[in-house]
């Protein structure tokens, strides 16, 4: 991060596309806006064609009176470079720069993402409107930040791909002796004897060689990043100074290292939808915000929502009003610098015309847009809340999370022994625990500083390279809980099997070897002997060297360990060897915060669908309640409710579906009490 990215209000808006309107819709645009209280949009994200009409000839006359519109109306703008969308006229000139699928096939042009990340003539392109831009638009007072590209993803395998992955890997290994021994070509007959031998891991015989099949997925997001520094550089060497970043995506098009892009990014931000119209999807909303909190450092952006549509299998169910005001609050809560939306105007043709939108398609008359105009009125009373914490975090947590990369990568691969192991399933479950159990989470990378967390969870991590076996080491040696899922630390970083016994790397650590994986069938469950049921998966251990915990009450594994914690140092390390259904999880999970008195936001919000989450700013701290119950509460406490504009010390109520957002007095405690039905 090397440009502050500190805006003076929280951000409101989102992706706005005129090109698609005729100019009289412009002036209409404008004045609902205005009433809405939108600040800020991101424009350009797929104009390319209209932008760049033919190869190196620009026509930005149509952007040029944007921006003066939105300058008269005293709207600040992300700028996007087009690059997700390459025209017609580039695939026409360029067809070598279409991407290729796993099975040979050359994708056509029309649709986004026709792009080979590696393709020379695609990347001088993307270099060329990048510099065109920063240097027409680069210094204007109203651009917030440049937006790089949009939701990087697009996975090549053709012939420029594997020129560039051949070079990423002789960087990797230096030597074929190295590689060859990384990747176990011993098996099978895969031993290469030339670089050129080696391909992108497209679609084979039979079973593909895991550690290609990762090293290509890091080198994929290797090569895009170094695609999005490119353009980041085009921008500085114009003279712009405005923040960079670009979109992330959650939960679906995710092929990056977060960790690492954000170190090259001044703002971490990220598109999230929605995936269950149910009411876990404000657990997923929860997700999202910390996980992207937690790439950017601290504040980051929601650069994308959904204003009124939950995509749920084949069908769009609606999001109601009230709904996506606390799922924005939800964002804002955890860091986020605003709320922005895709899109601004609902698209009358083309591919996405049914995604909703601020303004849908029946227009302003509409229960949408009234819940926008509600929203945008509710986050400038919020304005304060913009200003950062000084020093420390903007949430502060007591628990973290381990989120890799690599690990997501290594459950791709095919032929486990379970091929139903999810990683971000298994992330999502322990999430879901801590949020359920009303407490603030922080997400963390392998090597992080975790002194200050007194439990650590690594839901599962089948790759460990030693460094990772050393940090979770020395995190349990200096008074760390660390609790540890199974399948974790099997293999080393090249998916190389760690022999005698699992879990490989961590054996010493945990205290346990286990000598047989034992997956269930898909509908089969089991008890332990505290009461838990498991599912999916169990394994055999011999007698640990550790403390049970709990043990398999039924079965073939009857009466052997399940659940093992270990003494270490000042700390301790607890092993789960199976998967507990969320609800038991849920049990374990909130024991075992108690056990080490990590209490919740407000632990008197507990069993009243109110959801608490409290974010630091400048000069105070502000509890934001979330009320996704059917009850209403009385919440008690010295402060002052900005919503409403009044004080909270004889008490406010907060409705079903409501909220609040409190500044709170210094040692502010809390009471939350509910009502009788209205």
């Amino acid at each position: 991060m090397t440009v502050p990215f500190v805006p003076d209000r929280l951000l409101f808006g989102g992706d706005y596309n005129p090109e698609q309107w005729p100019r009289e819709v412009w002036a209409e645009d404008m004045a609902l806006m205005r009433r809405a209280g939108v600040n800020t949009v991101t424009i350009g994200v797929f104009s390319w064609a209209v932008l760049e009409p033919r190869e190196g000839e620009f026509e930005p006359g149509w952007l040029d009176d944007v921006v003066a519109l939105l300058d008269t109306n005293e709207i600040g703008f992300f700028l996007a470079t087009p690059t997700a969308s390459p025209p017609p006229w580039f695939t026409r000139a360029h067809p070598d720069a279409l991407p290729v699928r796993a099975d040979g096939t050359y994708v056509s042009h029309g649709s986004r993402d026709t792009y080979a990340i590696s393709a020379p003539a695609y990347r001088q392109a993307a270099r060329r409107v990048a510099r065109f831009l920063a240097e027409r638009y680069g210094d204007h007072p109203r651009l917030r930040g440049w937006h790089v590209h949009n939701e990087y993803g697009t996975i090549d395998h053709g012939p420029h791909a594997a020129a560039a992955f051949r070079r990423w890997l002789q960087g990797r290994y230096t030597s074929l002796e190295a590689l060859n021994d990384a990747w176990c070509t011993a098996f099978w007959s895969q031993r290469y004897d030339d670089w050129e031998e080696i391909l992108p891991p497209r679609t084979t015989q039979y079973l593909a060689n895991p550690a290609h099949a990762v090293d290509f997925k890091r080198f994929c997001s290797d090569e895009m990043l170094t695609a999005c520094t490119e353009q980041r550089d085009e921008i500085r060497t114009a003279g712009s100074t405005a923040p960079v970043t670009t979109n992330f995506m959650l939960p679906t098009w995710d092929h990056l290292n977060q960790w690492d892009w954000s170190e090259q990014l001044d703002l971490a931000s990220v598109d999230h939808y929605l995936d269950t119209p149910g009411p876990d999807g404000e657990a997923h909303v929860a997700y999202g915000a910390d996980l992207t909190r937690a790439w950017g450092g601290g504040p980051w952006l929601l650069m994308e929502q959904s204003a009124a549509g939950i995509r749920d299998g084949a069908r769009q169910a609606f999001k109601d009003p009230d709904r996506m005001i606390r799922n924005s609050l939800g964002y804002v809560a955890r860091g986020s610098q605003g709320a922005l939306f895709f899109q601004w105007r609902a698209s009358a043709g083309g591919s996405e015309t049914w995604h909703s939108a601020m303004v849908p398609h029946v227009g302003p008359q509409s229960r949408t847009y009234e819940g926008v105009v509600e929203l945008g009125a509710l986050l400038g009373r919020l304005q304060e809340i913009a200003e950062p914490p000084r020093t420390g975090p903007v949430v502060e947590a007591d628990v973290a999370v381990l989120w890799d990369a690599n690990g997501r990568w290594s459950l791709q691969t095919p032929h486990l022994p379970n091929d139903e192991l999810d990683y971000t399933t298994e992330v999502r479950a322990t999430h879901r625990a801590l949020w359920r159990a009303g407490v603030a989470v922080d997400f963390v990378r392998p090597g992080a500083d975790v002194t200050r967390y007194r439990v650590l969870f690594v839901p599962t991590l089948m790759a460990l390279d030693a460094d990772t076996v050393t940090w979770l080491t020395r995190y349990v040696d200096a008074g760390g809980h660390l609790v540890v899922g199974r399948f974790t630390g099997v293999a080393d970083e090249h998916q190389r099997v760690a022999p005698g016994g699992y879990p490989g790397r961590l054996r010493e650590l945990l205290g346990v070897r286990v000598t047989e994986h034992l997956p269930l069938a898909p509908d089969e469950t089991q008890e332990l002997s505290d009461g838990s049921v498991v599912e999916q998966w169990t394994e055999r251990m011999d007698p640990p060297r550790a403390d049970i915990v709990a043990a398999y009450a039924e079965g073939p594994l009857a009466g052997l360990p399940a659940v093992t914690r270990r003494r270490v140092g000042d700390g301790a390390a607890t092993y789960v060897s199976t998967r507990m259904v969320q609800e038991s999880w849920d049990g374990f999970v909130a024991a075992l915060l108690a056990e080490h008195d990590v209490r919740p936001v407000v632990p008197e919000a507990a069993g009243t669908g109110v959801e608490a989450i409290r974010r630091r700013g400048a000069e105070a701290t502000y509890l934001f309640l979330l009320h996704h119950g059917d009850q209403p509460v009385r919440v008690a406490g010295p402060g002052h409710d900005l919503v409403t504009d009044s004080p909270t010390d004889a008490g406010i109520v907060v409705a079903p579906g409501g909220y609040a957002v409190i500044r709170e007095a210094p040692t502010a405690a809390w009471s939350v009490t509910p009502l009788p039905p209205a």
